[in-house]
């Protein structure tokens, strides 16, 4: 089967109609895995035995009758989420050894609709990372240039995806880690509004921030599996119960009359002119469809990334204090008393970014300067979250460049956090407001690098999104372009 051009539409339909079984299906997709994965660095964990295991149950669940969108697909979950059975890392050496006693609500959903896990993604430590170098198992590399960065944290997912290696991945998302990667990598991923799914059992960094998403190929595939992913959970506070939603209905929707909000912040100084060029040339596909183009002005802006490093790390240095070496985790092999234990668990398991977070959070939390810091960026983050809303009145859907670059080169960034933050500039707002944004592929530099088109919508927007992202999806093949799988030097 040629598992290029095949949506999950397609699989799903192709699995109901008996044209090939789950097992088969999962086979073929192992099988790139055990050929390209070396090479790549996409995946931290595979287990053929347990995913074919899977795939059997779900085609006997396919013979008595029953449906669902992912019933018997494959699908490769960040390592970030709890999986029982499965060593959950979260790209770190305090967890190499942790073996999940239970899912996360994101893994019971996609087991419930009788998904296969195909394996566990790589990610950057702690989902602690731009480019997918802190990861302790190693970099991920771009499918599309190995000597590229696939972004980060999510690279694992989005790098499997792009390279046909899984058909639809789960991620999350801080600052970017799902939109940034998605267009570094040329597929289409997927942050929800915040509260849309639950946290329970996803592994924290920074809880106001964090949201798990999806990324594939096309938005009309995470249209098909977003539901799947959604859904109230009273384990999490911050969950929202909303009415069941299908996220697909609006997808052939027309364009006409659609206000497209450009926000001067996005298009000024600083962006590469392979990234400008291809997105001037997507608006004029929104144009030609009868979009109108409306200015708009985000004028705090500029404060993202100060604020959101403030409040990231504070958030960080809370959540990761529980990794002790005491109950579970990396433990020190010499110390002398508890305190010595822990002290030396503590650096052994950690890398550098994630201690340089850990610091800066115990920092800027510190008596004598949480009211300068940590309080002003919080009045700072609601001054954000007004622009959004302003900048709403006025359009539909807001727009502009996913990163000011494309995939850059591993260690160009390394020595350089500032330069390295800065690659996430137009999607920390969106995580600092809670709203939904994806990214979709709209072309190629100059170096054969994808270039990637954020939207994000209000509150709730995600089926108005989907829809926005395939109505040009439709005009233009970008999403189906497939990299060469790690052949290139």
């Amino acid at each position: 089967m040629n598992l290029d051009d095949t949506s999950l539409r397609m699989l799903c339909a192709g699995l109901r109609e008996r044209t090939f079984s789950s097992e088969e299906l999962t086979q073929a997709y192992l099988q790139r895995i055990e050929q390209y994965n070396t090479r790549l660095g996409c995946f931290i964990t595979v287990d053929p035995e347990r995913s074919l295991s899977q795939a059997r149950a779900a085609d006997i669940r396919l013979a008595r009758g029953e449906g669902g969108p992912l019933l018997g697909i494959p699908v490769a979950h960040k390592d970030i989420f709890c999986t029982e059975g499965w060593l959950t890392t979260c790209g770190s050496r305090m967890l190499s050894n942790f073996v999940a006693p239970y899912d996360a609500h994101v893994i019971q959903r996609f087991k419930e609709a009788g998904s296969v896990i195909l394996g566990k993604t790589n990610m950057d430590e702690f989902a602690m990372g731009s480019s997918n170098e802190t990861s302790f198992y190693g970099p991920v590399h771009n499918p599309w240039q190995l000597t590229h960065v696939p972004g980060g944290s999510s690279g694992g997912s989005a790098a499997a995806v792009a390279a046909r290696l899984a058909p639809l991945a789960t991620a999350t998302d801080t600052g970017g880690s799902i939109r940034q990667p998605a267009a570094f990598c040329g597929i289409s991923g997927l942050k929800p509004t915040y509260g849309r799914v639950s946290r329970y059992g996803m592994i924290a960094f920074a809880s106001s921030l964090d949201q798990g998403g999806l990324m594939a190929p096309s938005a009309a595939d995470l249209a098909w599996s977003l539901g799947t992913l959604t859904g109230f959970d009273e384990r999490d506070a911050t969950s929202v119960a909303r009415p069941e939603e299908d996220f697909g209905a609006q997808l052939e929707h027309s364009l006409e009359g659609l206000r497209i909000g450009l926000p001067r912040q996005y298009f000024g100084s600083g962006i590469a002119p392979g990234v400008a060029q291809a997105v001037e040339e997507a608006l004029r596909v929104y144009e030609s469809r009868g979009a109108r183009l409306v200015e708009v002005d985000l004028p705090h802006s500029e404060l993202s990334v100060p604020v959101y490093y403030v409040l990231a790390p504070a958030e960080a240095s809370s959540n990761l204090s529980r990794y002790d070496g005491v109950r579970y985790g990396w433990r020190a092999s010499q110390y002398g008393d508890l305190n010595e234990m822990i002290a030396r668990s503590r650096a052994e398991g950690f890398g550098a970014e994630v201690k340089l977070r850990i610091l800066t959070g115990a920092y800027v939390l510190s008596q004598g300067y949480y009211d300068a810091y940590y309080l002003q960026a919080q009045r700072v983050r609601r001054l954000i979250q007004q622009d959004f809303l302003q900048a709403f009145e006025q359009c539909d859907v807001l727009m502009g460049p996913t990163t000011p670059s494309t995939a850059f080169r591993f260690g160009d960034k390394g020595s350089d956090p500032v330069q390295m933050y800065l690659s996430d500039i137009f999607t920390i707002g969106v995580n600092l407001a809670g709203l939904p944004g994806m990214s979709i592929p709209v072309g190629f530099d100059g170096q054969g690098l994808p270039v990637g088109l954020q939207l994000i919508g209000p509150h709730f927007s995600e089926a108005r999104l989907l829809a926005v992202a395939h109505g040009y999806q439709q005009a233009t093949d970008w999403h189906a372009r497939v990299p060469g799988r790690g052949e290139q030097a």
